[in-house]
């Protein structure tokens, strides 16, 4: 298969991104996949340079600073295999109160995140995330249709820091489907190979993400796995016994995991 490009400058800007790299002895160029992926404008509604270094210290933990948190349609990929448009945007919290507190007491869901109750108790759960810097709050939609929650934090701020070797780009997350209808394989990979494509175009810094399932959440901790997740180790939290998985950027990148392992292609 064969790329035409018209213009020097489009030529030389996907150069200088590394997607494109001139064939020796040809004048021909090769279009690198990993590094086209790697491009957040294709992905990401609004894309800025990473924030410059500098150092905190919060609750005894010393982090570099965070950006502030975003706002409005964050990511849109769409999915080959269901036909439909996956996304990611920021929580609206009178709007989605209703739609979270009815995951939120979901049976299914329950009996993972323990946290019925209320509209007034989920709104100060809500509250409670939007005010701590290494956190934020997503809804997930196929065709703008909304059937998950999802937590991003830093992880060296997280819980999970104490156990095991932290980087300061690290990051993790938290799923709810709340609607069954998307709780089949096909939506979960869908989800879970852009969940991790989302937190690797944020930041270039970021090289690992992270997860800690519950150990006991069996089908949650085998899609992980089939995404490209290594199960690094079992430890105990207060509320749980959970799975310590990562995902290694060039992993990710490299073996092509925006798709189902089972379906990626080999790769040289």
């Amino acid at each position: 298969m064969s790329l035409t490009l018209e213009g020097a400058s489009r030529f030389e800007e996907l150069a200088h991104a590394g997607v494109l790299r001139p064939a020796a002895g040809t004048d021909r160029a090769l279009a690198m996949a990993d590094m086209l992926w790697q491009q957040p404008r294709l992905w990401l509604s609004a894309v800025h340079p990473p924030m410059s270094q500098q150092f905190a210290l919060t609750n005894g933990k010393y982090h570099p600073q965070r950006p502030s948190k975003p706002r409005g349609m964050l990511y849109q990929r769409f999915i080959p295999w269901l036909g439909k448009t996956f996304s990611f945007r920021a929580i609206d919290f009178e709007r989605d109160l209703p739609l979270f507190n009815r995951w939120m007491n979901d049976p299914d869901v329950a009996k993972i995140w323990e946290e019925e109750g209320d509209l007034d108790k989920h709104r100060a759960y809500l509250s409670a995330i939007d005010r701590d810097p290494h956190m934020y709050s997503m809804i997930a939609s196929f065709d703008g249709e909304p059937f998950a929650y999802f937590e991003m934090y830093w992880a060296k701020e997280s819980r999970i820091a104490p156990f095991y070797d932290v980087h300061d780009y690290d990051r993790g997350w938290h799923v709810l489907v709340g609607e069954p209808s998307f709780r089949g394989k096909a939506y979960a990979t869908a989800w879970l190979t852009s969940i991790s494509h989302y937190i690797f175009l944020c930041d270039p810094r970021t090289q690992r993400a992270v997860g800690e399932p519950r150990i006991d959440h069996v089908q949650q901790i085998r899609n992980l796995d089939k995404s490209g997740y290594a199960k690094v180790k079992e430890f105990s939290l207060p509320h749980k016994r959970a799975q310590l998985v990562v995902m290694l950027r060039e992993h990710y990148f490299c073996d092509a995991l925006w798709l189902p392992r089972e379906a990626a292609p080999a790769t040289a």
